[in-house]
C-alpha cells in the first residue's frame, strides 16, 4: 500500500516554538509519515526556513534540522514489523528558502562518505561510514512549477519566499538552481524532480486541495492523507501462442481487478484516522501492469521505437479506460466516491483529456493542459488495440457523465519488483529488460544461467527458423559442453592426462558456470585428480590458481573456448542475426564482455511519455544512465521529461555513490568483466551406505523401490551417542524471537543430536520445534548426512525471520529453521558461504604465502579481510582469478612485467577460498556489472538490482520500495 501524508502548515505551538508544526510529539512519532509507515511520501514545504522569526522570540533552525531527525528515526525504525527500513519520500517546493541546502544535502553527505572511505572505513551502505552521515533513508525530490522551468529557459531570476508571511528571502538565477539540481543528481542520484503544474493539470479532485506529494517511488500521486492499494497484471500472460494479444482476456482481468481493489478499500486497515478518512472519501486505486519490455521483445519490436510506444500507449489506455468504466458501473450500483460531486467538472475534464489522447488529438484540443501530450500514434498502433482503446475511453467518459465514478483514481505503474518475481516476469513495470542472460537460484543452493525467455519467441517472430534460433541462443549462452570446442575439448584434455571420469565431472558443471575457469578446479575434479595431473596442494589451493593456464592453454585459447562453451552473454555478433534486428534485443545495460548496445536515456523517457497520458497517477521508473554522462545531459533529461508531460523523473548515474560493494572494474583499472563466471557448487552425495555386512550402493535401485524393500530383513543401524558427550549451546534472536540451540556430538566431533527451545512462545510452536529437533536427531543417528539436512532446510522462508542477534556469523535468516541449519552448516561442515560474516579459521590453516608469482614476475597479495556487513571476503576469490589471468598486453606501454607488483594489503584474517566463495562472488560480480552500487538485500543478503526508484532482490523477491 502506498501512502501520501501531510505535514501541517506553519503554526505557533506554545509548547515547542521551533518545530513549527502542530502536535510535535506526534510528528516525531510518525503521525506525519516521517518515520513509521512504510512507503510514505510527504511535502515539507510548510515548515519554516532557517532564520525565519518565531512569535515567541528567536529564529527557526530551519527545515534541515527536522529532516535529519526524521532521517535518523527512519533508519532506526523498521517498517511494518519487517526487516525493511522505513521507505519515505521527502519533497520540497522549489521556492522554499532552504531549497539549495536541501538539493545539495545528499551530495555533501556523499563527499563525507568518500573522505571516510579514503581513510579506511567500510564503504558498504550498512557500514560505519554511511552510519555517520545523514540523508540516507529517503528519496528526495524537488517540486518544479512551469514558472520555474520557464525562468530557467529565459535565464530569469527566481525568488525564494518565507513560509510565514510570503516575503522574498533570497533571489537567485533560476539556471543556477537548475544546475545545482542536475549536479547533485549527477553526484548521488538525488534529488529527483516532480513537475507540479503537470500534476495539478491532471488532478481529478482539485476541490480537495493541491496534490503536494507522492509515495517514495512516485507512482501514487494524490492528496495528502490518502492511501492506495496496488495491483499489476502480467502482460505476457495475455499473449496467445500465435503471438497475438488476447484483448478480451485483458479487458476481463482489468474489470475483475478493479472490483477487487475497490473491495480492498473497504476492507483495508490504515495507520491513522486521517488516512482512513481520506482513503474512504476518494477511494483511489492503483491498477497497473508488468512485463511490458518482455512483451515487446517477444513480438520482435524494439523497446526504443515508435511502434513500441504506440503499443504501450494503447495497452495503458485500455487499462485505465476500462478501469474507469468499471468504476462508473460500480458508482451506478453503490454511488460515486463521497467527494465526487464537488469535483465532478474537474474530473470529467481530465477524463475527456484521456479520451482525446487515445484518439491522438491535436494539442490545442486538450482542455487545461499546458504541456505536449503524447497521444497514441493512430498509424503505427495495431488496429485491434487502437479500436479497444477508443472503445474503453468512449465507455469510460459516457458512463462517468451519467453515473460518476466510484474511484478518484484507477491506475498507476508501480515498479512491481516483488510481485513481478512471483508472476515470473522477465521485466518489471514499464522497464526494459536489464540483461539477456539471467541468474536463476536453485532450490538447494547454487545458480544456473538461462537466456532471457523472450529471445527465442522474438527470433521466431522475426522469421528465423529453428536451426538459426538454436545457433543464436548457443552464441548467447554457449554449448555448455566440451564437444567440438576450440582448444579446450575432450581430445586436448585427454592428451593432457584427463580421464573419462574427469571429463564427465567437468561436463556436469558446465551448465552452471559463466566462465570456463570455474569448471576447472579441485572442487570439480577432486584433489586426487589434481595431484595426478601434477599440481601440488599449494598450487591448486592458491586463490589465483588458473588451472587452464597451468595446463598450457594461452589466454586466447581460453577466451575462444569460453565464448564457445559459456557463451558471449550478448546477442551482438550472433550468426544469422541481421543488423536491423539488433535493437529488438537492446536492454537497459550493456551485455557480456563484448556487448556495446544499450537503450539510450531518451528511449526510457519517450516510453514513459507514451504511457503517462493514460495513467491516473504516475510511473515509477528510474532512468539509468552511464557513468560518463555529463551534467549538461542530465539537465537535458529533466527538460525533455517536462516537455513530454511526465509527472516525475528520477535518474541514476552508474557508480555515482560511494556505496559500491562491487564494481565492474578492479582497483587497478583492469576490467573484471571476464570474471563473471561462477562454479555450481553441488554437494557430493555419499556413494555407499553400509548396513551390517551388506553394502548398498546409491543409485542402484529403480524409482519406486522403498527403503523397507531395499533393506529386506537387515537391521538398520543406529549410531548412539556416548552417555557423556560434548556439544555447545547457542543463544540467539531471530526476528526478535529468542532461541536456544543445543547440540550433542560424537567423539569425533560430528553432530549427533539437536535440541531447540524458544524462550517465550506458545506451547504449540515450542512443541513443533522440539519435535522437529527430535526428528532431525533421529535422522542423524540413523545415518542421514548433515549435508542433506543443511541443503534441504536452508533458505526455507516463513515468519519469524529477519535480523539475527547473538550469533557471531549468521546475521540474517529467512526463518528459524533457516537460521538453525545455517549455524550447523557453518559449525560442523565449514559451509562458510551460509554465513553473512564468515568465521576466522586462520587457527586451523597454515599461514598463506605473502605473494604468488604469476607469469613474468607479476605478484599477487592476498587481500581477503573478514568484514562484518560486507562481501569483501567473498569478492577476493573473483578478484584474484582475474588478476592471475590479466593479459600482458593490458600493461601500460613501456612497462616491463617484472616491474608490476600488487603489494599485499594488511590482512585481518585468512581463510581458504571455497567453491561457494567463488560462486557467490561471480554471481555478485556479474550483477554488479549491471547495477553499479546496488545494496545488499536486507532479507537474504543477495545483491539487488535497480527497480523504479528502489531496488529489488532477484533471489528472494524482496523490494526496498514498492511491491
Amino acid at each position: 500500500m502506498a501512502f501520501v501524508t501531510d505535514v501541517s502548515r506553519c503554526t505557533d505551538d506554545p509548547d515547542f516554538y521551533d518545530l513549527t508544526v502542530a502536535r510535535h510529539s506526534n510528528y516525531l512519532a510518525g503521525e506525519s509519515g516521517v518515520v513509521a509507515i512504510h512507503n510514505t511520501g510527504s511535502n515539507f514545504s510548510h515548515i519554516r526556513a532557517e532564520g525565519e522569526p518565531l512569535s515567541g522570540g528567536g529564529k527557526s533552525s530551519g527545515l534541515m534540522s527536522f529532516l535529519k531527525v526524521g532521517d535518523r528515526a527512519a533508519g532506526a525504525i523498521k517498517s511494518g514489523g519487517t526487516t525493511r527500513r522505513a521507505a519515505k519520500m521527502v519533497i520540497l517546493d522549489v521556492d522554499h528558502p532552504d531549497i539549495e541546502t536541501f538539493v545539495n544535502w545528499k551530495a555533501n553527505e556523499e563527499d563525507k562518505v568518500r573522505a571516510l572511505v579514503a581513510a579506511g572505513y567500510d564503504s558498504d551502505f550498512n557500514g560505519e561510514a554511511y552510519a555517520t552521515v545523514s540523508g540516507q533513508n529517503s528519496n528526495n525530490s524537488v517540486r518544479l512549477s512551469n514558472e520555474f522551468v520557464q525562468a530557467v529557459l529565459d535565464d530569469a531570476d527566481w525568488d525564494l519566499t518565507a513560509r510565514t508571511d510570503g516575503r522574498v528571502m533570497k533571489t537567485l538565477k533560476a539556471r543556477s538552481l537548475w544546475r545545482q539540481i542536475a549536479e547533485a543528481a549527477w553526484k548521488c542520484a538525488d534529488p529527483g524532480v516532480q513537475f507540479d503544474t503537470t500534476i495539478q493539470e491532471w488532478h481529478t479532485s482539485p476541490a480537495g486541495g493541491r496534490i503536494r506529494a507522492t509515495n517514495p517511488c512516485s507512482e501514487y500521486v494524490f492528496l495528502d492523507n490518502t492511501a492506495c492499494n496496488l495491483a499489476s497484471l502480467n502482460l505476457v500472460a495475455f499473449e496467445r501462442a500465435d503471438g497475438t494479444f488476447d484483448l478480451d482476456a485483458y479487458r476481463h482481468a482489468i474489470r475483475l481487478w478493479t472490483i477487487v481493489l475497490e473491495v480492498s478499500v473497504t476492507m483495508a486497515h490504515f495507520p491513522s484516522k486521517e488516512i482512513a478518512q481520506g482513503s474512504y472519501d476518494y477511494r483511489t486505486l492503483g491498477l497497473g501492469y508488468a512485463n511490458l519490455g518482455s512483451l515487446l521483445m517477444r513480438d520482435g519490436i524494439a523497446y526504443d521505437s515508435d511502434e513500441a510506444r504506440a503499443i504501450a500507449g494503447a495497452l495503458t489506455a485500455v487499462l485505465t479506460g476500462y478501469a474507469y468504466a468499471t468504476s462508473a458501473e460500480m458508482a451506478q450500483a453503490l454511488g460515486p466516491f463521497p467527494k465526487f460531486d464537488e469535483n465532478r467538472d474537474a474530473m470529467l475534464r481530465v477524463m475527456r483529456n484521456h479520451r482525446r489522447a487515445a484518439y491522438g488529438a491535436d494539442q490545442d484540443e486538450f482542455d487545461g493542459v499546458s504541456h505536449h501530450v503524447v497521444g497514441i500514434d493512430q498509424a503505427l498502433c495495431p488496429p485491434d488495440m487502437l479500436e479497444e482503446a477508443h472503445t474503453a475511453w468512449d465507455l469510460a467518459v459516457a458512463l462517468g457523465e451519467t453515473h460518476g465514478y466510484r474511484n478518484a483514481q484507477s491506475s498507476c505503474l508501480a515498479p512491481t519488483g516483488t510481485i513481478g518475481l512471483q508472476m515470473d516476469c522477465d521485466t518489471t513495470g514499464v522497464e526494459p529488460d536489464f540483461a539477456l542472460v539471467k541468474f536463476k537460484k536453485l532450490a538447494g543452493g547454487g545458480y544456473f544461467k538461462i537466456a532471457n525467455q523472450s529471445i527465442a519467441p522474438a527470433l521466431h517472430r522475426l522469421g528465423y527458423d529453428h536451426h538459426q534460433v538454436d545457433q543464436i541462443l548457443e552464441y548467447v549462452i554457449g554449448t555448455m559442453n566440451l564437444y567440438r570446442a576450440p582448444h579446450v575439448n575432450t581430445a586436448t584434455l585427454i592428451a593432457k592426462g584427463f580421464t573419462a571420469d574427469d571429463i564427465a565431472k567437468i561436463e556436469a558443471v558446465l551448465p552452471g558456470v559463466f566462465d570456463l575457469r570455474f569448471a576447472f578446479n579441485q572442487w570439480t575434479l577432486g584433489e586426487e585428480t589434481m595431484r595426478r595431473l601434477g599440481f601440488t596442494s599449494e598450487q591448486y589451493n592458491a586463490p589465483s590458481f588458473n588451472m587452464l593456464k597451468a595446463l598450457g592453454f594461452t589466454d586466447a585459447d581460453i577466451r575462444q573456448a569460453n565464448d564457445h562453451i559459456c557463451g558471449r552473454q550478448t546477442i551482438e555478433g550472433a550468426p544469422h542475426l541481421r543488423d536491423e534486428h539488433l535493437p529488438v534485443f537492446d536492454t537497459a545495460n550493456k551485455n557480456g564482455r563484448i556487448g556495446e548496445r544499450f537503450i539510450h536515456h531518451a528511449g526510457h523517457i519517450k516510453m514513459m511519455a507514451a504511457a503517462q497520458p493514460f495513467i491516473s497517477g504516475a510511473i515509477s521508473k528510474t532512468t539509468n544512465v552511464p557513468n560518463e554522462i555529463t551534467v549538461d545531459e542530465i539537465e537535458e533529461i529533466y527538460r525533455l521529461s517536462w516537455e513530454l508531460g511526465l509527472k516525475a523523473m528520477a535518474l541514476y548515474r552508474d557508480g555515482s555513490k560511494a556505496s559500491q560493494p562491487l564494481s565492474a572494474k578492479s582497483d587497478d583499472g583492469v576490467s573484471e568483466e571476464e570474471d563473471e563466471g561462477l562454479e555450481d557448487a553441488l554437494a557430493t552425495e555419499r556413494e555407499l551406505v553400509t548396513t551390517g555386512h551388506t553394502t548398498i550402493h546409491a543409485g542402484m535401485f529403480r524409482p519406486g523401490i522403498s527403503p523397507s524393500e531395499a533393506y529386506c530383513d537387515l537391521p538398520r543401524p543406529r549410531f548412539l551417542l556416548p552417555g557423556r558427550r560434548a556439544g555447545y549451546t547457542q543463544e540467539a534472536r531471530v526476528g526478535g524471537h529468542k532461541l536456544f540451540m543445543r547440540t550433542g556430538e560424537y567423539d569425533d566431533g560430528s553432530l549427533g543430536e539437536l535440541f531447540l527451545d524458544l524462550a517465550k512462545e506458545g506451547a504449540t510452536l515450542r512443541g513443533i520445534l522440539s519435535c522437529f529437533a527430535i526428528a532431525v536427531s533421529k535422522g542423524l543417528q540413523y545415518g542421514v548426512p548433515l549435508e542433506e539436512f543443511v541443503d534441504t532446510f536452508t533458505f526455507q522462508t516463513f515468519e519469524p525471520r529477519g535480523m539475527v542477534e547473538g550469533h557471531p556469523n549468521i546475521k540474517m535468516a529467512n526463518s528459524i529453521v533457516d537460521y538453525v541449519f545455517r549455524a550447523l552448516g557453518v559449525e560442523y561442515l565449514h559451509r562458510d558461504e551460509l554465513a553473512q560474516v564468515p568465521p576466522d579459521r586462520s587457527a586451523d590453516l597454515p599461514e598463506p604465502p605473502k605473494g604468488i608469482a604469476v607469469d613474468a614476475g607479476v605478484q599477487l597479495g592476498l587481500e581477503e579481510a573478514t568484514m562484518e556487513g560486507d562481501i569483501d571476503a567473498q569478492m577476493a576469490a573473483a578478484r584474484f582469478v582475474d588478476a592471475a589471468d590479466e593479459d600482458i598486453d593490458d600493461l601500460p606501454r613501456g612497462q616491463s612485467t617484472a616491474a608490476v607488483t600488487v603489494a599485499p594489503a594488511p590482512v585481518a584474517s585468512h581463510r581458504a577460498v571455497t567453491s561457494a566463495d567463488v560462486q557467490t562472488a561471480a554471481v555478485q560480480q556479474a550483477l554488479a556489472d549491471k547495477m553499479g552500487d546496488a545494496p545488499l538485500c536486507d532479507t537474504c543478503g543477495h545483491i539487488t538490482v535497480r527497480n523504479g526508484s528502489c531496488y529489488r532482490c532477484l533471489n528472494c523477491g524482496d523490494s526496498k520500495g514498492c511491491s
